[in-house]
């Protein structure tokens, strides 16, 4: 059974850099209490027209540098339109022709959810290669005068091409570890929208809602339990691992969850400081700059692990590849 093998990836970011001092001046807030609360100074905003299908395509062609792939797994819980699905029109503003391309909505935690989705269709032989994308622009949902969502959000976009391969070679992804608690969906949801409850003039309804102690306690328990999961289905020591890639919500969740797995702080991988939360984008996002500044190198055992509205959280692990 072919492995889906980690070969390239992308990111995008909004142009547009909102930093804290310009949030101070329109929110009961600080620069010093968004950070030591968050880990966040500045977070990126998408520009009126600018979409999340755009960001998707923008890190979708860093990743695909010029390849193609057999199917397109979007990550996303802000789509372009509620119908049809933004994956297809990725895919053709891509140039992939008549590639299967299909959205997931499992909101921060949806990149992993990709990526296993991803590893399946490439594990099942129904494609030889998969473009993996996360992307939200999430602040389309943010109340702009609540002080507690305003500064924690952000935009943005990662991609990842998967290719068969065999499960012994660096960049092989897997096992996977995913869940899910549907009973605690209110602790971070956003209401009316849907078919149940349709759009109402009412603020608490049509925008994000969080009940962050709750949301906190939750994040930091179970990507510690899912992490510690799939080390064991992987064979992996804690000590094995050498980069720990998390759900870029908040500095401190990403700090305690290290702590809980006895992992060293060194060992968290964060961009949160310049990019906020980004939602599905956050992992490839942060991946992608690790990359980028020689904080992953080839060979390094990366674990990867997520949580986010559903409730959902996930996890897998990787070696890290030679990458162009």
């Amino acid at each position: 059974m072919p492995a889906a093998v980690l070969a390239g990836i992308g990111s995008a970011l909004p142009a547009r850099i909102v930093d804290n001092h310009e949030l101070s001046t329109r929110l009961d807030t600080s620069d010093d209490w968004i950070r030591t609360r968050t880990g966040i100074t500045e977070r990126r905003i998408s520009g009126p027209g600018e979409s999340t299908a755009d960001l998707a395509v923008q890190a979708g062609e860093q990743a695909l540098r010029g390849r193609g792939a057999d199917a397109v797994v979007l990550a996303t819980s802000t789509p372009d339109q509620p119908c049809p699905a933004s994956a297809p029109q990725v895919a053709a503003r891509l140039g992939l022709g008549t590639a299967a391309a299909y959205d997931v909505n499992a909101v921060c935690t949806g990149f992993i959810y990709g990526l296993a989705t991803g590893t399946g269709l490439i594990a099942a032989g129904i494609a030889r290669s998969v473009l993996v994308i996360g992307a939200d622009t999430l602040t389309t949902l943010i109340d702009p005068e609540d002080r507690g969502t305003v500064p924690i959000f952000g935009d943005g976009a990662g991609a990842v091409l998967l290719r068969a391969g065999e499960p012994d070679e660096p960049g092989a992804l897997g096992p996977f570890d995913l869940h899910s608690d549907g009973g605690q969906a209110g602790l971070l949801w956003v209401e009316a929208g849907g078919c149940r409850k349709r759009l109402t003039d009412v603020p608490a309804e049509r925008y994000l809602a969080m009940q962050g102690t709750a949301v906190f306690r939750e994040a930091c328990a179970r990507m510690a339990e899912s992490s510690v999961t799939v080390l064991e289905r992987a064979g992996w020591l804690v000590d094995n691992v050498d980069r720990f890639v998390g759900h870029q919500a908040n500095i401190r969740i990403l700090q305690a969850t290290a702590k809980r797995l006895g992992m060293p702080e060194d060992a968290v991988v964060s961009n949160i400081h310049r990019v906020g939360n980004t939602s599905a984008a956050s992992i490839p996002l942060a991946l992608h700059d690790a990359h980028a500044d020689g904080t992953l190198i080839a060979g390094h055992r990366i674990l990867l692990s997520a949580f986010g509205a559903g409730l959902t959280w996930g996890s897998t692990v990787l070696s890290w590849p030679e990458l162009d």
